[in-house]
C-alpha cells in the first residue's frame, strides 16, 4: 500500500524502499498525489525542511493575495461591461475563475505547511481543497486548448468561423471543461483520507503503488501530453495564417489580430510556467517504474520549484490581459469610468434643478 500525504510525500513498503533514503519532503504534487519521503527506522518520515515550513508558506500568501485582487479584477471587467463577452473572452472569463478557485484552496495548503503537514480542517476540506487544486492543473489547460481551436478556426477557416464560433457554443465547450475536470478530480474525492500518522493528522492519498503509476499516467497524458499536442498544431497553423496576412498585406479583421496577439501571449506564459513541472512529472513516473535513474533528490528538488513557477501562472494572467490586451485595457476603462459620466450627469442636473428654483423664487420676490 501506498500513502500520500496532502503534499504528495509518498510512502510505500519494500517496492520503494530502494528510494526512501534519498529523497526529500516534496509539496509539488498536493493536487495529484505524487511523491515520495524519507523516512526513519520507524516508518516515519523524517523532518520536514526548515525552508519550506517558514519560506513556502508566506510565499504561497503573498501570491494568492496578488492572484484573487487581479482575476476579481479581469472578471469584473468581463461581466460588467456593457457589451457581452466575444467568444475568446469566455474562455478566458472561465480560466480566471479556474485560477480563483486555485487560489482559493492554495491558503489551507500554506497552514498545512506551516504546521508541518498536520491537517487541522477536517476530512471534507481535506477532499475539496485537493479536488479544487486538481480541477485548475486540467481545467487550465483545456481552457487554452478551447481559446486555441477559436484562434485557429477564425484564422484559417475564415469562410465558416461565423457558423461555429457562437458564444452558445462556447459556453457549453465550457462546461464540457469544467465537468471533465471534475470527472479527474474522482481519485481526489475517492482515496483521500485524514489519518494519524506519527502523531501527525495528514491529508494523505492511500492506494497501491500500481494504481499510484495509473493514475499519474493518465493525468500526465490528459493533462499534458494530448492538450499540448493540440495547442501546438493550432498555434502552427495561427502563425502560419498570420505571416501569410502580413505578406499580402491584409489589414482585415484587426479585432482578430489583436485578439489572437492576447491568446498567444497567455499561450507562451502558460508553457513557459506549466513545461518544467510536468516534465519533471514525467522523469518521476518513469523513476517511480523503475525506467530511469534519475537522482530522486534532484528531481524532487526540481519539481518542488517549478510547481510555484506554475501556480504563478494564476497570477500573470490578468498582469498579460492588462499588458498585451489593448481591447481588455479598453474595456476595464469604459468599466470603471461608466459612473463618471453618470454621475457627472447627475451633479449637473441637481445643479440645473437648484439653479432653476432660485430664479423663480426671485421672479416671486
Amino acid at each position: 500500500m501506498m500513502r500520500c500525504r496532502m503534499s504528495g510525500i509518498c510512502q510505500s513498503g519494500e517496492r520503494m524502499s530502494d528510494l526512501s533514503t534519498s529523497v526529500h519532503a516534496t509539496i509539488s504534487t498536493m493536487a495529484t498525489g505524487e511523491g515520495l519521503n524519507s523516512t526513519n527506522g520507524s516508518g516515519c518520515p523524517t523532518e520536514t525542511a526548515a525552508w519550506i515550513v517558514s519560506v513556502v508558506p508566506v510565499c504561497i500568501l503573498v501570491f494568492t493575495a496578488l492572484g484573487i485582487v487581479f482575476n476579481v479584477f479581469v472578471l469584473m471587467v468581463f461581466f460588467l461591461h456593457k457589451k457581452a463577452c466575444t467568444v475568446p473572452e469566455i474562455y478566458l472569463s472561465n480560466m480566471a475563475a479556474a485560477d480563483l478557485v486555485l487560489l482559493a484552496c492554495l491558503p489551507f495548503w500554506a497552514v498545512n505547511l506551516s504546521k508541518k503537514y498536520n491537517w487541522i480542517f477536517g476530512r471534507v476540506l481535506c477532499r475539496l481543497v485537493n479536488l479544487g487544486i486538481n480541477m485548475n492543473v486540467f481545467c487550465s489547460i483545456y481552457f487554452i486548448v478551447l481559446v486555441s481551436i477559436d484562434r485557429y478556426v477564425a484564422l484559417v477557416h475564415t469562410m465558416s468561423h461565423n457558423r461555429m464560433r457562437r458564444p452558445k457554443y462556447a459556453r457549453l465547450g465550457c462546461v464540457m471543461v469544467w465537468g471533465f475536470g471534475l470527472l479527474m478530480g474522482v481519485p481526489t474525492l475517492v482515496y483521500r483520507e485524514v489519518k494519524t500518522i506519527c502523531n501527525h493528522t495528514e491529508c494523505i492519498l492511500e492506494y497501491s503503488l500500481s494504481e499510484h503509476l495509473l493514475f499519474q499516467g493518465l493525468q500526465i497524458a490528459f493533462s499534458f501530453i494530448i492538450p499540448i499536442f493540440i495547442i501546438s498544431f493550432c498555434t502552427f497553423k495561427i502563425l502560419k495564417a498570420l505571416k501569410n496576412r502580413l505578406m499580402e498585406g491584409s489589414n482585415s479583421q484587426n479585432v482578430e489580430h489583436k485578439a489572437t496577439t492576447l491568446v498567444l501571449a497567455v499561450l507562451l506564459a502558460f508553457v513557459i510556467c506549466w513545461l518544467p513541472f510536468h516534465v519533471f512529472r514525467i522523469v518521476e513516473l518513469l523513476k517511480y517504474s523503475g525506467m530511469s535513474k534519475a537522482s530522486a533528490t534532484v528531481v524532487d528538488t526540481c519539481i518542488q520549484i517549478f510547481v510555484y513557477l506554475a501556480y504563478f501562472n494564476s497570477v500573470l494572467n490578468p498582469l498579460l490581459y492588462v499588458i498585451v490586451g489593448k481591447n481588455f485595457r479598453k474595456k476595464a476603462l469604459e468599466v470603471f469610468s461608466q459612473q463618471g459620466p453618470v454621475s457627472s450627469f447627475n451633479t449637473a442636473s441637481t445643479r440645473t434643478s437648484l439653479s432653476r428654483s432660485f430664479k423663480l423664487v426671485n421672479f416671486s420676490s
